[in-house]
């Protein structure tokens, strides 16, 4: 559990510097980094269940599901900064093995917005909706990587770029 506590927190790979001891003095315990990570993952959860069932609202369902699924995946996919923290998250989205996830997750959260304020296309909207839940959810090989030989920390997904190793 140390070990854990160790990786999700920085300490293990980091060397101090004055912007470790400042972020470390201004940090929260780990009991409320828990707390807030299942408090923001919870509202995420709830979000996109309600965009879900707001869907079939007469004349802004499209708009209100669109915002709400996306925010939902925002505010799940964003829970996990209590556990890591800000910079160390999107150091570990930006990295080279998990860059095309990052931007095909960024990119099917702009286009669902733009399909249903801009556009005004339901369709086009649930398929990007699909597309976000595809992206967040599966591994996708890069580099030519496939087969038996494709490892997990090849990954290309947000979900593995918030993954513990």
């Amino acid at each position: 559990m140390d070990k854990l506590k160790k990786v999700l927190s920085g300490q293990d790979t980091e060397d101090r510097s004055g912007l470790s001891e400042v972020v470390e003095a201004s940090s929260l315990s780990w009991g409320t980094r828990i707390k807030g990570f299942i408090a923001c993952f919870a509202i995420g959860i709830l979000c996109s269940l309600l965009g879900t069932f707001l869907l079939w609202v007469p004349r802004k369902g499209l708009h209100l599901f669109a915002v709400f699924y996306t925010f939902g995946n925002i505010a799940s996919i964003g829970s996990t900064i209590f556990l890591m923290g800000p910079l160390k998250q999107l150091k570990r989205m930006f990295e080279p093995t998990r860059l095309i996830a990052t931007i095909m997750v960024l990119l099917c959260f702009a286009l669902t917005l733009c399909s249903a304020f801009w556009w005004h296309n339901k369709g086009l909207a649930l398929i990007f909706c699909i597309l976000q839940s595809v992206a967040l959810t599966c591994p996708l090989p890069i580099d030519g990587i496939s087969g038996p030989e494709w490892s997990q920390e090849a990954a290309c997904l947000p979900a593995v770029a918030f993954s513990l190793n």
